[in-house]
């Protein structure tokens, strides 16, 4: 996973406008709008925002969803290993020629459960098992951002030969023992589709759970809202128009989580063409049609893994599984800027 975009926009941006003044009850201490940033997980932009008596009381709390963050970001990392940990990137390594039985932490395989269900609600458009093909266009699209004047496309020769080794039923998921095994030796996980989502929704009912409310998490635009503001009014969130420094809608929210996947989020040149991340897995190619869809539901790891899947069907069957999920609702903006929302969708517009 890289940098999406420059910092200053980020595909979704949280807009507060007002700092509220409880004034329900003055005897109350008044809440204040505070906020922190960290780009030290996901590698992206993690912004918090909450209300609180104090910044004492406000990077308390912080400082707790930093350090989830931090957990699941070295539970859920491809690229890189941590001093006796296991994770997924030691799931994907290969010791003579196999995938050896890893014994994982019950995180990892909650995540990998719930992405195999993913795969299923799809109809297979978001499968995590595609390390092997995304691989291949991460290294192309790294050296084509590095060096633009060396820019190529993946051999389509490799590419459908790495589609070979994307079965994921050979991720094999031992529940009771904690252990999963790749048993093809090409096989690969690449959970950028699902991870940071997913991370996000553990962190935002953790803390739910506890009481927490009056917070936006925005983890390089997976927007998790906790609760509405203190005087119960939802939160304004602008979805980023890829074209226009104006934002394409305002959404309220008071406890939904809002994603967009976008054709202008990662991408590079190939003579003077861009080519995106997000790849069709029937053609191995970056999908077509869309420049951005957005999501709304409850739950962040399901908008994450539902925008890939819009991104990836046509128009006609994403608006199809989209209305038979309770909770769901989208937007599509096409290639030359037509806009199609679900039923739901305008209920969540601010007026």
């Amino acid at each position: 996973m890289i940098m999406k975009k420059q910092i200053h926009r980020i595909t979704l941006a949280v807009c507060m406008i007002f700092c509220v003044v409880l004034t329900s009850c003055a005897s109350k201490p008044q809440k204040n709008k505070y906020s922190a940033y960290s780009m030290d997980y996901f590698d992206t932009v993690i912004t918090i925002v909450g209300y609180e008596n104090t910044k004492e009381a406000f990077d308390a709390v912080a400082d707790e969803i930093l350090s989830e963050f931090a957990e699941y970001h070295r539970l859920y990392s491809i690229y890189h290993r941590f001093e006796g940990l296991e994770n997924l990137c030691t799931v994907n390594e290969l010791v003579d020629g196999a995938h050896r039985t890893v014994t994982v932490d019950r995180r990892i395989v909650d995540m990998l459960l719930y992405a195999k269900e993913m795969y299923t609600v799809t109809g297979g458009m978001v499968n995590i098992a595609m390390g092997s093909v995304l691989s291949l266009w991460h290294s192309y699209r790294e050296l084509g951002q590095d060096n633009p004047a060396e820019a190529s496309l993946p051999p389509l020769e490799s590419l459908k030969a790495a589609a070979e080794h994307t079965d994921i039923s050979k991720m094999v998921i031992d529940e009771q023992n904690g252990t999963v095994t790749l048993t093809d030796p090409a096989m690969r996980l690449d959970v950028g589709a699902i991870a940071k989502g997913y991370a996000t929704e553990c962190v935002a009912r953790s803390l739910e759970e506890r009481g927490i409310t009056g917070y936006v998490l925005n983890i390089g635009g997976n927007v998790r809202t906790i609760g509405g503001k203190p005087d119960g009014t939802p939160w304004t969130v602008g979805i980023e128009n890829p074209s226009d420094e104006e934002y394409l809608a305002y959404m309220q929210l008071s406890g939904e989580s809002v994603v967009t996947s976008g054709s202008y989020q990662r991408y590079y040149y190939v003579d003077g063409k861009p080519y995106h991340h997000i790849i069709h897995p029937d053609t191995q190619m970056p999908a077509e049609g869309f420049v951005s869809v957005s999501v709304i539901c409850k739950d962040s790891g399901l908008g994450d893994a539902m925008s890939t899947a819009l991104f990836c069907l046509s128009q006609e069957n994403g608006l199809a599984l989209v209305e038979s999920i309770p909770g769901l609702e989208a937007m599509w903006v096409t290639d030359d800027g037509v806009r199609t929302v679900s039923s739901g969708w305008n209920l969540y517009v601010k007026k």
